[in-house]
């Protein structure tokens, strides 16, 4: 369950269920199955929390323009290959900002 102040584990949770492969959706075929995962981590992206306070702040701007209905922001996100190439920084900075150790520490019951 997503809280109101978001942490890796939340960002984890939601990689997750897309499996392996996220890191390189942008070289995949274009197609619709990762939308809503985009919508959803623009959202929390979009929360104020102390994990996402350690995130580059163009993905939280970017994320408060999105979903603010900025014109500029939405016409340059329309295209898919720019918005898997933002998913996939994201991702890419989760794991190696924490991710990775959380998810072999949530591996090993911890």
């Amino acid at each position: 369950m997503i809280q109101d102040t978001p942490s890796i584990d939340d960002y984890l949770r939601l990689f997750g269920q897309y499996g392996e492969g996220v890191e390189t959706l942008y070289m995949e075929p274009a197609d619709d199955r990762y939308e809503l995962l985009f919508e959803r981590i623009l959202r929390l992206l979009a929360k104020p929390s102390q994990f996402n306070l350690g995130l580059p702040e163009p993905f939280r701007r970017t994320a408060h323009r999105y979903l603010a209905g900025d014109a500029a922001t939405l016409r340059q996100l329309e295209d898919r290959d720019t918005r898997h190439f933002m998913l996939c920084e994201v991702h890419d900075y989760v794991m190696l900002n924490g991710g990775l150790a959380r998810r072999r520490q949530l591996a090993a019951g911890g």
